[in-house]
């Protein structure tokens, strides 16, 4: 298929090059030239606008919005739809609010416009191993898209099969579900990154323990000096908590033992809280999600080892930097 990507950051480019390693063309544009520049040695079609974007595509046209949540996004689809005709298809990849892509998706459709929401996971990572996708939008849209997010998705790989599930929609298990109408893939997606905060939080609290298990506090006999870096190795390897979270830690301890690359200051992208108030409107506790995001917050006053985990995770699996000072509330 043929596919227009908007926004080449550290997510946007890497889908772009995925789908053309399987055969589909993509026409690409950032503002950052280099990006786009980068992206046509590799085979890509660029565009100097989103008007030129458009005029490149085939119709029916599909566009992929890979941007950070909030203005931006808004502004782009905005005047994205300006340019496109009816029929064609807005995706928006990126992790926005799911109450917009209900709003998104009505001013669309009054232009014949159809919307696509997609919950994307798989960080800086998704290029190799593909990227988990929670789908939202029309079914008769999704499913013409389905070459594209097929492409995108790891696809059965070497997990083991779940028994069982014989006669369940089988793309759940090459990584990728139409989760329902538009809003429910970035609802998923939303829960998903709320788990997130509070997975993270779990392995971070835990290692801070073990940090701190030789602390003068104890009794000496009661001391215990240990190797983080190969506690997490060991951890990984048929324990009932390994994870991918954790194959990141362990690598970040065998590089930095200390952590000391990391102040500890933590950022929150937005889904952790929508994920909380969710959990409000619903009456439903969320005691876990609800202090793993409250540990964020606190981590911008005060650091401790755990949010140096924390902030070593970030960057493993999405290449989130910490800012140089603390941002205004």
């Amino acid at each position: 298929m043929q596919i227009g990507v908007v926004g080449l950051g550290r997510m946007g480019g890497n889908i772009a090059r995925r789908l053309m390693r399987h055969g589909h063309r993509a026409v690409v544009y950032d503002r950052d030239s280099k990006a786009v520049a980068a992206l046509a040695r590799e085979g890509a079609s660029d565009a100097a606008g989103l008007g030129a974007l458009a005029r490149k595509l085939n119709a029916p046209r599909a566009v992929w919005v890979m941007l950070p949540a909030g203005e931006i996004t808004e502004r782009t689809i905005a005047e994205l739809a300006q340019c496109l005709e009816p029929g064609d298809v807005v995706i928006d990849g990126g992790n926005t609010f799911w109450r917009d892509d209900v709003r998104r998706a009505r001013t669309l459709k009054e232009r014949e416009l159809h919307y696509v929401d997609v919950g994307t996971s798989g960080g800086v990572w998704g290029l190799e191993r593909g990227y988990c996708m929670m789908i939202g939008g029309d079914k008769d849209v999704v499913e013409r898209l389905d070459p594209i997010f097929a492409a995108l998705a790891p696809g059965l790989g070497n997990i083991p099969r779940t028994a069982s599930r014989d006669g369940r929609d089988a793309r759940a298990e090459r990584g990728y579900i139409h989760a329902g109408p538009n809003g429910a893939g970035h609802f998923v997606k939303m829960v998903h990154n709320g788990i997130e905060y509070g997975l993270m939080a779990a392995y971070a609290e835990g290692f801070d323990i073990l940090k701190h298990a030789d602390s003068d506090a104890r009794p000496p006999e009661e001391r215990f000096a240990l190797d983080l870096a190969d506690i997490a190795e060991v951890w990984r390897r048929g324990s009932v908590i390994s994870s991918w979270l954790l194959d990141l830690t362990a690598s970040a301890l065998a590089q930095d033992p200390k952590l000391e690359g990391y102040s500890g200051y933590v950022e929150d992208s937005g889904e952790g809280r929508w994920t909380i108030m969710a959990a409000i409107e619903q009456a439903i506790s969320a005691d876990v999600l609800s202090a793993a995001l409250y540990a964020r917050f606190r981590s911008r006053r005060q650091h401790t080892f755990a949010e140096q985990i924390l902030s070593a995770m970030r960057k493993g699996f999405g290449g989130h930097i910490e800012p140089d000072k603390a941002a205004q509330p």
